[in-house]
């Protein structure tokens, strides 16, 4: 064969390796990623000259495949994978570094490679972006469902104010009326207290529909975050759970309700002490955008199951065993972090545990 034919079937080998990952990645499929990848991979193999001692190696943030395994040292080429302008992975291929070196590899080779690369990182943007419309659908979904929550809960909780008024007064009058019948005094204070309970029901009920007055003003949240702690340093102890800060400024300034924003800060610490096992870790971060404070706690429990990230915001509904909780404390931190015009979420951590995120205004 020529030099001129080995040429041409060279170009026809890199033509069709374009056509066929393309056509690969064309209707890729996220749980299938890593076999589309291994399709590329070993596409990629063939369109090169030494084809049979060629091995193809893609290596990206969450997966790696490898067309066959080697020994030894490589002589190879490589190009990067971008994902949104930044490197997020490499391609690259490999010869026997004792017979070959890298003048083996063709130029038209290296080029490849090159399309390669490109083809694969608009295939893992056009993945990420999916995945980001995917979870803010979600976001969405949820913020509606809260919404609709929080204007029955807010309706609820105004017409048990009223009779739970009353019952609290009338419980009193009874009460002085009666001063010398113990029994029924005794019953009485029942009453009063699981009146007043139920009051404090309403209340954070009222706080999920973001219907508590607020005082407003500017407040820097670090010295909040260090009392919390404080607040918490026996329990923490009790608990056999350590904790650490990472804070890099002495001041983060916001506009809100001091005491609401330790009512966040104090019911996310006692969420995360409870979920832990003894010796771990909750870390709470605290950092600053141009417009937004953002504060975060971790905790190294067994995270929530996947179907109930959607809830647990939602009044009443708890994880926790039955008369451990009311189920109403993270609602409470919702409707506050909501009055404030800012935003929480929780996520499961890659490895374990839970994470708690919010993002509140500056102003």
């Amino acid at each position: 064969m020529n030099t001129t034919e080995a040429a041409l079937q060279e170009r026809i080998k890199e033509l069709t390796c374009l056509y066929e990952v393309s056509s690969i990645i064309g209707d890729v499929n996220i749980v299938l990623l890593k076999d589309t990848l291994r399709a590329v991979a070993f596409s990629l193999k063939k369109a090169f000259q030494q084809s049979e001692d060629t091995q193809i190696i893609i290596q990206t943030e969450h997966n790696k495949v490898v067309t066959e395994k080697r020994q030894g040292k490589s002589v190879f080429i490589t190009s990067e994978i971008k994902l949104f302008n930044e490197v997020k992975g490499e391609i690259s291929a490999h010869l026997n570094g004792v017979n070959y070196s890298e003048n083996d590899f063709l130029n038209e080779e290296k080029l490849l490679l090159d399309n390669v690369a490109l083809m694969v990182g608009n295939m893992l943007e056009r993945i990420e972006i999916q995945k980001n419309q995917a979870s803010l659908k979600r976001q969405m979904e949820r913020a509606d469902r809260l919404g609709i929550l929080g204007e029955i809960t807010a309706g609820i909780a105004h017409e048990l104010n009223t009779p739970l008024a009353n019952i609290l007064g009338f419980a009193e009058l009874l009460k002085d009326d009666l001063a010398d019948n113990k029994s029924a005094t005794s019953d009485l204070d029942k009453i009063i207290q699981n009146a007043v309970f139920s009051r404090e029901v309403v209340k954070k009920l009222m706080f999920f529909a973001c219907e508590m007055p607020q005082e407003m003003k500017r407040v820097n949240i670090v010295p909040n975050i260090k009392n919390a702690i404080n607040l918490l340093d026996a329990t923490f102890r009790k608990e056999h759970v350590k904790y650490l800060v990472k804070i890099e400024e002495e001041e983060l300034w916001l506009k809100a309700d001091p005491i609401q924003l330790t009512q966040i800060i104090f019911n996310l610490l006692i969420n995360a002490i409870y979920f832990s096992p003894k010796d771990g870790l909750v870390t709470i971060e605290a950092e600053k955008t141009e417009k937004d404070i953002i504060l975060k706690i971790f905790d190294e429990g067994k995270g929530f199951n996947p179907e109930d990230l959607d809830k647990v915001f939602q009044p009443f509904f708890s994880t926790k065993p039955t008369g451990d909780g009311s189920g109403l404390g993270l609602s409470v931190v919702h409707g506050i972090v909501a009055s404030h015009k800012g935003t929480i979420t929780a996520e499961n951590m890659p490895n374990k545990g839970a994470i708690f995120t919010i993002i509140l205004p500056k102003e």
